[in-house]
């Protein structure tokens, strides 16, 4: 069962990209960013209501405003930035996040970043300016790519405050209500630009784009859950290959259903990248492992 739920949270993650991408025809940023974030604590609320019969969200506790700030920096510039450009972009939160939260174990908690983390830090890095470079010309990197890999830095950062709040929120409180706290206030949040919004679309909404929001909002609501019920049943090891797996899903998933062009930049960067993830949750047997990966599950 551990790994069908870990499986469901890839496979969920790894669709955010094409899904966003479909229906940003049909509304702006703004309400693809709060339809994330209600439909997420709709399914969210019904699930921890069957399973517990009641809510335990808390509202006065500083990192569930700060994770929900991040979260919803996070939602808002990865929604712009796969607007703009590729389905598979957000491919580039993850390893930003991943510096990020290095960088804030050192800086912030005083803990020891390894060598094995400093070099995982300089191949995520490497990753992504490879895959935003993806072989233009500096005048078309500025007036393109070089934008829509900013805006999915500012959402890595935003990710890994996320991240950093549920560290320290799993020490008070369950995964249900910690996610439930954090993204009703998100939802209130980002609901602020929503009349200031264009509101532009090239075509109406239609059931599919109501269908499209919907399943965001049960990726944000669920997939976390899953995510943190499967790495309980299987090996660390397994989390980490399969759970980075997502980011070879989107890609696939942006071929096909956009066909966008998949350069070797991109594949190369993705694999510079990924081969990060792989050395900083690496294990050896004289040591224990405690990285930033293993913080955020």
């Amino acid at each position: 069962m551990g790994y069908v739920l870990l499986l469901l949270a890839t496979l969920a993650w790894s669709f955010v990209g094409v899904l966003v991408k479909s229906v940003s025809t049909m509304v702006d940023n703004s309400w693809i960013t709060f339809s994330r974030f209600f439909f997420g604590v709709v399914f969210l609320g019904i699930y921890i209501l069957i399973k517990d019969k009641r809510l335990r969200m808390r509202f006065s506790l500083r990192w569930v405003w700060l994770g929900a700030a991040g979260k919803s920096v996070n939602y808002i510039f990865e929604n712009m930035a796969i607007t703009i450009g590729y389905a598979y972009g957000n491919i580039l939160v993850q390893p930003v996040q991943t510096v990020a939260l290095l960088a804030a174990s050192g800086i912030l908690f005083k803990e020891r970043v390894t060598a094995k983390g400093w070099s995982a830090a300089a191949l995520c890095v490497i990753g992504v300016i490879v895959i935003g470079w993806n072989g233009h010309p500096l005048n078309e990197l500025l007036a393109g790519s070089g934008l829509t890999t900013l805006l999915f830095t500012f959402a890595g950062i935003g990710a890994a405050i996320h991240v950093l709040s549920q560290r320290q929120l799993v020490k008070s409180m369950d995964s249900g209500n910690m996610n439930m706290s954090v993204f009703l206030i998100s939802t209130f949040l980002v609901a602020g630009p929503i009349p200031f919004g264009t509101h532009s679309a090239t075509e109406p909404i239609n059931a599919w784009g109501w269908t499209v929001l919907i399943l965001l909002g049960i990726i944000t609501g669920l997939s976390f859950l899953w995510f943190a019920e499967a790495i309980k049943r299987v090996s660390f090891t397994a989390v980490a290959v399969v759970g980075n797996s997502s980011v070879l899903f989107s890609i696939l998933w942006s071929y096909l259903f956009f066909h966008e062009p998949i350069t070797g930049y991109v594949i190369g960067g993705t694999v510079v990248f990924l081969a990060g993830f792989l050395v900083l949750n690496m294990r050896f047997p004289s040591k224990a492992v405690h990285t930033a990966g293993k913080a955020e599950a």
